[in-house]
Order: structure tokens, then sequence, then C-alpha cells
């Protein structure tokens, strides 16, 4: 897990009473360096989490199971999730993906993560995002805006998007901050499955007991 600079960019919390539930589930997370149990997300947080969310899932059109991803470009623990989470909607149909853009390892990731949500206005955000996290770490404005262009973006669009809906990006990736706050997380990944809440990655198998899980909780 890529960690949290100190401090944090925001100190919001009045989410963490509506996301986080007091219930922990006795299922472990993985055999890795720390064995985290995994919190259960309120149905309300849930709900709040899920409504309106900026961005558009991928996989499933009508998911039985919705994976809820914050992440950052320039993480190296979530460019390792990425076979992972593709190969889990390449054999499973009934489950969608949706990636919650969480920009926490400088100015760079910001960068990224304001042209990825640009690139949404053109209808482009997952390509977007798939072509940032598929490539290099991003140190250069220039860098992004090529991967960008490369990936079939129209770069001058983009650039006036960026700054025509400024306010807009800012204010979705406060709400991704605030809501990564509530659910405490020190770094990325995170991902929340159905309503459990999953600190760091995960390998394949322990992702579709996470959905199986799911699936029985409903």
């Amino acid at each position: 897990m890529s960690l949290l600079p100190a401090p944090r960019r925001s100190a919001l919390r009045p989410l963490a009473a509506v996301i986080l539930s007091v219930m922990v589930s006795a299922l472990l997370l993985r055999a890795a360096p720390a064995q985290e149990e995994i919190q259960h997300i309120t149905r309300a947080g849930l709900k709040q989490m899920l409504e309106n969310p900026g961005t558009e899932a991928v996989g499933s059109p009508k998911p039985d199971v919705i994976i809820v991803e914050y992440f950052d470009y320039n993480c190296p623990f979530c460019k390792k999730l990425v076979p992972v989470l593709n190969a889990l909607l390449a054999q499973d149909h009934q489950v969608a993906i949706l990636y919650k853009d969480w920009p926490i390892l400088g100015d760079m990731s910001m960068y990224g993560a304001a042209s990825a949500l640009a690139a949404g206005w053109q209808g482009k955000y997952l390509a977007a995002h798939d072509a940032l996290m598929g490539g290099p770490r991003l140190t250069q404005t220039e860098q992004v805006d090529g991967i960008l262009q490369t990936a079939g973006i129209d770069i001058d669009r983009l650039k006036k998007d960026r700054t025509a809906h400024a306010a807009q990006i800012a204010a979705l990736l406060a709400r991704n901050d605030e809501e990564a706050g509530a659910l405490t997380l020190k770094g990325t990944p995170g991902l929340v499955v159905g309503r459990q809440f999953v600190p760091g990655g995960v390998d394949l198998p322990t992702l579709n007991k996470l959905v199986a899980n799911s699936r029985r909780e409903k």
C-alpha cells in the first residue's frame, strides 16, 4: 500500500459515522505482511458513496456487486491491482468497478487525476484511467498529456475542460478525499467490495471470496 504523506491534505471527517459500522468481519484480508480485518460499510454510507459518483463504472450495467477503488496513478500497488480487477471483470459478468481518484502522492498525481476526470467531458474517463494506470510513473505534465493523446483523447479540448470545469473536478476530488478519510484509509489502494472495506490490495482468489461474501449478505 502506498502510504498517505503526512500531514493529510484534508482533515474532513463528517462522513465517518455514516460510512463505517462498528461490526468487524472475522474474514481476514490475505496472507500478506499484516493480516487486517475487513470492516463493513453501513448501507447508508454505501448508498452515499455510490450516489452521483462523477465517473462511470466499468463492467456490468446492472451489477449485483459494485467494487469501489480509491487509487492514485503513481501508486505501484494500484498498478499491480489492475490485472486482478481486469481478471475479475473477465470472469464475472455481474460485477462493476467504480474508480475513485484519490491523488495523494504529489502534484503529478493530482494533475493526472484532474486530467482523467476532465476527459469525462469527452466521454473518455475510462480510457484516460486505463492509459494512465497502465503507463509509467507520472513525472511531467507534458508526459501525462502525451499518454492521454495516444489513448485517443483530444488534448486541446481536455485543456479547455480542465479549466472550464476546474471547480467541479476539485469538488469531486475533495469528496473522494473526504470518503477516504471517513474510511480511515491511510494509503492506496483501498477497496470497497459490496459493503466490505479492504485497505490495500488483494489477489484474485481473495477478491472472488469477497464478491461471494457480498452476494450472500444481500
